[in-house]
């Protein structure tokens, strides 16, 4: 594994992020990953910091709800777009997304949450703070993303570890 500055090349992994990488998080002994699409890496309280948005429907929610960090795994190359679909589409409610993806997790360096075991790029995060939001929108026509109510809450992250794995 070649270790990465954290925010090394935020830009370009802003763009991949934007189609799809995977966060996964750790709690009271169940595993699930979830397709994210936005997301924002940068400097928060002088820390590198890795903030994600989870609709309160999600699964994935109610662990990070009782979880303390989780891991963003960004594919190196397009061959996981089914895995990212599924992952997207599928609720961990329902499915085991590990089996039915053919993922495996592997062992974080730094958190409690593991990582996809694939070729890419991984990010293991430490929650330092969350926010629900609430539907007083500055900009009123986000609220048409929100047909369901079911709003998004803010975990802000500081980035412990960031590395590629071939």
């Amino acid at each position: 594994m070649k270790e990465r500055k954290y925010l090394e090349n935020a830009d370009a992994l802003m763009k991949r992020i934007s189609k799809g990488a995977f966060l996964t998080v750790q709690a009271e002994g169940k595993v699930n990953t979830m397709t994210i699409g936005w997301a924002t890496i940068g400097f928060v309280w002088q820390k590198e910091v890795f903030m994600v948005a989870v609709r309160d429907s999600r699964y994935t929610f109610q662990l990070l709800e009782k979880a303390d960090d989780f891991t963003v795994t960004i594919p190196a190359d397009k061959s996981f777009d089914k895995a990212v679909m599924f992952c997207g589409t599928k609720s961990g409610r329902d499915y085991d997304k590990f089996v039915e993806c053919g993922l495996h997790e592997k062992e974080a360096q730094r958190v409690a949450s593991p990582i996809i075991d694939i070729p890419g790029i991984h990010y293991e995060c430490k929650i330092i703070y969350k926010t629900a939001m609430d539907n007083a929108f500055l900009e009123p026509s986000f609220e048409k993303l929100y047909p369901e109510k079911d709003y998004h809450t803010l975990y802000f992250a500081e980035i412990v570890a960031c590395y590629e794995t071939p």
